[in-house]
């Protein structure tokens, strides 16, 4: 009994705790990287997104590209990642934002996709093939914040305007119990390319929430 209830404690004490991190710019890996980019600072990274890049398969274009830069390190379990992009938006579908990606067959991105003339709350979920969800802003803000959450089998994707209120657009379905590369990525399919601006990119491990609710059942 004793040896049961120290474990229960352990899980219970590894649960409480959220691993807050703003990710090592530096200690992150690169897929398809572009001729420019940099790091400012700790907090700052900026890139020049090149022309005729994107992700997209399949669906309603019926072809599939995967060569837009997208910068981003490893996640297991469960996690929240925000960031505050700013982009110098040109041609239509100019794009930049937050990445979470399994494989070729399977990631997420979501962010701003500027659409004539306008900025759009934007997010596309590919499970070999994919869909887009896409809500117009009214006002062009001078920058967003994108957040993504990921418990169990379902991502939540939701964004801001002052990093306080945040507006969900989109629930879906994304793989449990394996590793996700997580991060930024940038694409501009139509157009040249443009500046992206991103800042204060975190990632919080949060609790296994199956492991939660073992050791809520164990304290009954």
């Amino acid at each position: 009994m004793k040896i049961k209830l120290l474990a229960v404690a352990g899980i219970l004490a590894l649960s409480a705790v959220q691993t807050v991190s703003a990710q090592s710019l530096e200690k992150m890996n690169w897929f398809n990287e572009p001729e420019q980019w940099s790091i400012q600072n700790k907090n700052t990274f900026k890139m020049s997104v090149p022309g005729k890049t994107d992700y997209w398969r399949i669906s309603h274009y019926g072809f599939t590209v995967d060569d837009a830069p997208f910068y981003y390190a490893t996640y297991g379990g469960e996690f929240e990642t925000k960031v505050k992009i700013t982009g110098n938006y040109v041609t239509t579908f100019d794009q930049m934002g937050i990445m979470l990606r399994i494989d070729h067959e399977n990631w997420i991105k979501a962010g701003v996709e500027f659409v004539n003339g306008k900025q759009n709350v934007s997010a596309v979920v590919t499970h070999k093939t994919s869909d887009w969800s896409v809500v117009e802003l009214e006002k062009a803000p001078s920058a967003i914040w994108i957040k993504a959450v990921r418990k169990l089998d379902a991502v939540e994707i939701s964004y801001s305007l002052d990093d306080k209120k945040y507006t969900m657009i989109r629930t879906a379905w994304f793989k449990d119990n394996c590793p996700v590369m997580v991060g930024l990525v940038g694409a501009s399919p139509d157009g040249k390319g443009f500046d992206a601006v991103f800042e204060n990119f975190k990632v919080i491990q949060t609790p296994d929430q199956r492991r939660v609710d073992w050791a809520d059942k164990q304290k009954k």
